[in-house]
Formats: structure tokens, sequence, C-alpha cells
């Protein structure tokens, strides 16, 4: 049983890391109706920009995190302005193929720091050991990351529900036009959703550095897992994220525990959430969550 149990645990943990990534893909998308295939190269930036605060500063790590925030941010709202604003009205693969070759480009700006190859891990600073919970260990570093992404979900679907700019980019997300005609700026809700997802993904980028340590290849590709997290849970849905993510966290550690001994070279971590995904997808072809739009023919 405390097996079982601690597959869950790490699995919710690994969900809400999932979901928290996935959160930057869903701002995107309700504010533009574009996914963004550089997620994952945000998410390494973020990650690394705190590294570099707390070893070459020297900064603690919630000062180093709050940098990386604020930069991942900026780097966001950049993005947009320097990039994509100019693709405005124009077709959404434009846009898409505008995020992939951003992707690269980031990518390789990350390959000319010290950071682009080997693997790093945060100065420690937090207490050796955990704590125990029906029998399942629970480090201090998994109770942080809890803690961190809960504490983000929460601010956001504040902001989404109570602030007068989330209400407004939840306006343009439903229609930009009926916004426009009430005054809202959708250029500026277009650079906040992705100075949004920017913080998002340096948040899911810092969690995974924490529990886990830093490697380029591993933290672009939790940018490349989340795909399924957001199509399974919908891809203009918050909740559906949340949700979906911990859905697929869950199931990726209970394929690893239990079937992996019966399948010759294992690896049913990354096939089963998929055959999950096209379950749902068959009755559901919206996610769990999503909008179903019907169109006037």
């Amino acid at each position: 049983m405390s097996f079982f149990l601690q597959l869950i645990f790490s699995g919710i943990v690994l969900g809400l890391v999932y979901a928290l990534a996935a959160l930057g893909f869903v701002l995107i998308y309700k504010a533009s109706r574009v996914v963004n295939f550089s997620q994952g190269q945000f998410i390494a930036v973020g990650a690394f920009l705190a590294y570099w605060a707390m070893v070459s500063l020297g900064a603690p790590f919630l000062l180093a995190a709050a940098l990386a925030l604020a930069l991942t941010a900026l780097l966001g709202f950049g993005v947009e302005r320097v990039f994509l604003k100019r693709l405005v009205g124009q077709p959404i693969i434009s846009v898409i193929m505008a995020t992939i070759g951003l992707a690269s480009l980031l990518n390789g700006l990350i390959h000319l720091t010290p950071y682009g190859a080997g693997n790093f891990s945060y100065p420690s600073f937090l207490p050796a050991g955990g704590v125990t919970l029906l029998g399942v260990q629970i480090s201090y570093a998994q109770l942080l990351a809890v803690a961190f992404t809960l504490l983000f979900l929460l601010a956001f679907t504040w902001f989404f529900q109570r602030s007068t700019l989330g209400v407004a980019m939840r306006s343009v997300a439903d229609d930009q036009m009926a916004a426009m005609s009430l005054g809202v700026s959708v250029e500026r809700v277009f650079a906040l959703a992705w100075a949004a997802a920017g913080l998002t993904a340096a948040a899911a980028g810092m969690v995974v550095g924490t529990i886990s340590g830093l490697n380029l290849d591993g933290l672009v590709h939790i940018g490349l897992r989340v795909f399924p997290v957001v199509i399974l849970g919908g891809l203009d849905s918050i909740p559906g994220a949340v949700v979906a993510g911990i859905l697929i966290g869950v199931l990726e550690n209970l394929a690893a525990g239990f079937l992996d001994p019966f399948i010759p070279g294992g690896g049913t971590r990354d096939v089963f959430p998929f055959l999950v995904l096209l379950l749902v997808l068959w009755f559901k072809p919206h996610g769990l969550f999503g909008t179903e739009e019907i169109e006037r023919v």
C-alpha cells in the first residue's frame, strides 16, 4: 500500500508541475488562439536565471526566484511586442511557425551560455530529509514544489475571476471584436498573456530544478510533455489544465510502477497517458473542460 501511495503522491507532484507549465499554453491560447511551441525554452530560461542569481549573485532562493520570474515575464512581453505583434491578423499557421522558430532561437542562445550542456542543481537551501505521511516519505523539496505550484494556481485563478485585467483577458478570449468595442486593448492583452506565460514557465522550471536538478534537454522536454495535458484538459480551460496535469502525472507514475516490470525495456510511462488521452478525446473531442464552439453555417 505504501508503494502505491508513494506513486500517487509523486504523480501528483509531477502533475502539478505539468499543470503549471500547461497554464502558459492555456493563457496564450485563450487570448490569441495560438499554440506556443517555445514554452519549453521559457521553462529552461526561468530555471537557469534563478540558478544564475543564486550562484553568481549569491542571492537567496526567494530573491533569485523573484528575479527569475520578473525577467522571464519581461522576456515573454518583449517577444510578443518585437516578433509577434507584427503577425496580428495573419494566418494562425504563420504565428505558430514563428513560435517554432523562436524555440530554436532560444535553444541556440542557451547553448551559447555555460548552461547549455551538463547537469546543474540549486545550492542547498532546504534541510535534509522530509516528513512521513501514511507511510509515504515526502521530501522538503516536494513539499516546497507543491506549495509553490498551488500558490501560483490560486493566484491566477483569483486574477481571472476577480481582477479587472483578468476579466478583460477573459473577454478578449471570448470575443475579440466585442472586447474592442468596449474599449479593451486587445494588443495589450496579447502582450500580458505572453508575460504571464513566461511567469508560469519560470515557476515550473524552478519547481523542476528544486526536485530533480537542471538540464536543458530535460527542461525543454517538460514543455513538450504538457501537450497531452493541455489537449486533455481543454486548450482554453485553466481548471482543465490542473485536473489533466494531475491525471497525467499520476498515470505516468502508476504505469512506470506497475506495468514496466512486465514490459521488456519499460517505457510505459511515455505511452500510457497518450492512450488515455485518445480514449477521452474519442468521447470528448474538446477535452475534459474545453469550450465546444458552434459555428454558423
